[in-house]
């Protein structure tokens, strides 16, 4: 069984696509853009595989989960997506065309030409530009989005809010990027350890443990976490082990105690108290 929902929603000169697609078997679901565009990607909580074909060449993303990728892309670049039980696709897509950044209000063509110079001015069909995890403000947006309810003129009102903060968060968090003073070497590893609790929210390693992994020590693990991520090490750690408890018993997939046993937490009134305290309702009234 195969369900996927694709809506298109044209804002000012943006293209909207959000795409949504959960499976009981692998399939894989490719798309190509008419015209060419520079665009941002922004994952949600699935962490589906990424495929970027263009000419004889391709580029893979094996872990897509929270992931903000910017790109330049004409109509011969196909991007497929290889959705499976265990990774089902949550995608956010904000698009421009290339001839239409002079049109964007509020100086936004500014803002692309500054940020984003190697994507307005191509030099292959497909171009990479930066790409990072989301802040938390960013992933609140996504999700917000995949769990919203309204219809009609409220969900296109609740978009293009969502949609000018979601952007907005990008290039604010793409320019403190590049002005930031953690270097190369070392947010590589802050993004593995930023994977390997991800990789193990039911039994996490202790953050002496985590630094011997990645080859950090403590105390630039803890500062230099926060300043990349905008939390603590620990904080998104829970973060990540409530939403991931949210998505399963709202998808059916776990009841509220297999949920709380999943993400690691031995006790139900600890696990509801905490969820509670992020989401401001108790995980039995998640609908």
């Amino acid at each position: 069984m195969v369900l996927m929902t694709r809506d298109f929603i044209d804002i000012n000169d943006f293209t909207i696509l959000v795409e949504e697609a959960s499976t009981e078997e692998v399939i894989v679901d490719s798309c190509r853009f008419d015209d060419s565009v520079i665009a941002v990607a922004f994952y949600g909580s699935g962490n589906v595989d990424l495929t970027v074909k263009y000419g004889d060449q391709e580029k893979e993303f094996h872990y897509t989960k929270g992931l903000a990728l910017s790109f330049y892309a004409d109509s011969e670049v196909e991007f497929v997506h290889t959705v499976s039980p265990e990774k089902p696709l949550e995608c956010i897509v904000i698009a421009t065309s290339l001839n239409g950044l002079d049109n964007l209000p509020n100086q936004e063509g500014e803002i692309f030409a500054n940020l984003l110079a190697e994507l307005v001015n191509p030099s292959d069909h497909y171009v990479e530009g930066p790409h990072f995890f989301m802040t938390p403000e960013m992933q609140n947006i996504v999700n917000a989005v995949f769990n919203m309810k309204y219809h009609g003129k409220t969900k296109m009102m609740f978009f293009r809010s969502q949609m000018t903060a979601l952007i907005s968060h990008f290039f604010g968090e793409l320019a403190n990027l590049q002005t930031e003073k953690i270097n190369t070497e070392e947010r590589d590893k802050l993004y593995q350890a930023k994977n390997i609790l991800i990789q193990n929210l039911d039994n996490p390693p202790s953050l002496t443990e985590l630094s011997k992994q990645i080859g950090l020590n403590s105390c630039n693990l803890k500062k230099n976490f926060k300043e990349l991520f905008g939390v603590p090490v620990f904080k998104y750690l829970q973060n990540e082990r409530l939403t991931t408890a949210h998505n399963l018993i709202r998808n059916n997939e776990a009841t509220v105690q297999e949920a709380a046993w999943h993400v690691g937490y031995d006790s139900l009134s600890s696990f509801s108290n905490a969820f509670e305290k992020k989401f401001g309702y108790r995980p039995s009234q998640v609908k």
